[in-house]
């Protein structure tokens, strides 16, 4: 199966400053894909030199099999690119912007481009200069939506994006994957790349620290799992419990801190005590993302 994305060892560094540290990865398609990291940790360095705009200083990369940097003319046409800088003409209209773009790539079909704006609430016949942040990202995201790209690489998208827009773009996202395409994205929004990515990449300080599916990311994470009893109880039965990091007993409950499988947890419950209820409050794509940025001895 062809990658939408691949990289091999990319690294990039700006004199002595090390902005990404021989990153490698596999991007499928068919799937939103989430690029998590706080602003410097590398995310826009590995974008831009993804998409040949900067060169690496060692590594390369593909998009669709193809070589970024020999063959990046003709990735241009499967593409659709949101920066995290977006600059637009600010005396065209949010029209005349979006047909400079479909010139360039050779026609668009404009009932999609102007579904894509209802869909979004933009008004395209407004100036740019007078659009608000939020109304000259939509535009953004309509050109890179609207030559319908085999992958989609965006880089913030969602800034100055209202909630009930956000909810819309979230859904145009999934359809791309649905329809077999690519979604990279790119963001510091956790709750939004919790919604719609089925994996997620991790970065920090220019490293990839781990990729995984969002389902197992959370998975693993830490829960707060509390159990209810008829009879009070002993902690330290729980603590000897594969995954329990915590144990805290009142009478007959006892609150756990607890990253390991729930089967083992419910059996060693059940071949003790009565369990009369649980409560588990599962951890949020923010709570894990935050344990891979506690800076270490």
């Amino acid at each position: 199966m062809t990658l939408a994305i691949r990289t091999e060892s990319l690294t990039k560094h700006y004199g002595e400053v090390k902005a990404l540290i021989d990153l490698s990865l596999e991007v499928r398609m068919g799937e939103v894909f989430g690029f998590l990291g706080p602003n410097g940790s590398g995310k826009t360095t590995m974008i831009r030199t993804v998409l040949d705009l900067i060169r690496p200083t060692e590594g390369r990369a593909e998009i669709l099999g193809m070589d970024t940097h020999e063959e990046a003319v003709e990735i241009r046409n499967h593409i659709g690119y949101v920066p995290g800088d977006l600059a637009m003409y600010p005396n065209l209209t949010g029209r005349d912007t979006l047909t400079y773009f479909a010139n360039l790539r050779g026609g668009v079909d404009w009932s999609y481009v102007d579904e894509l704006a209802e869909r979004l609430s933009v008004d395209l016949d407004v100036k740019v200069g007078n659009y608000s942040s939020g109304n000259r990202q939509k535009v953004g995201i309509i050109q890179a939506f609207m030559n319908r790209p085999q992958v989609l690489v965006m880089d913030e998208p969602s800034t100055g994006l209202d909630p009930l827009v956000q909810r819309e773009f979230q859904k145009m996202m999934r359809e791309v994957a649905a329809d077999g395409r690519c979604v990279f994205l790119s963001s510091h929004t956790l709750s939004e790349v919790q919604r719609v990515a089925d994996r997620v990449g991790i970065i920090r300080h220019g490293r990839l620290v781990d990729v995984e599916s969002v389902h197992d990311l959370r998975s693993k994470a830490i829960r707060r799992v509390e159990l209810f009893f008829d009879t009070d109880i002993d902690a330290s039965i729980f603590e000897a419990v594969a995954g329990v990091r915590e144990a805290k007993a009142n009478q007959t409950s006892i609150v756990l801190s607890f990253d390991g499988h729930m089967d083992q947890l419910l059996k060693t419950a059940t071949d003790h005590y009565h369990l009369v209820d649980i409560t588990s409050q599962e951890a949020d794509l923010e709570e894990i993302f935050l344990t891979y940025y506690r800076d270490e001895d």
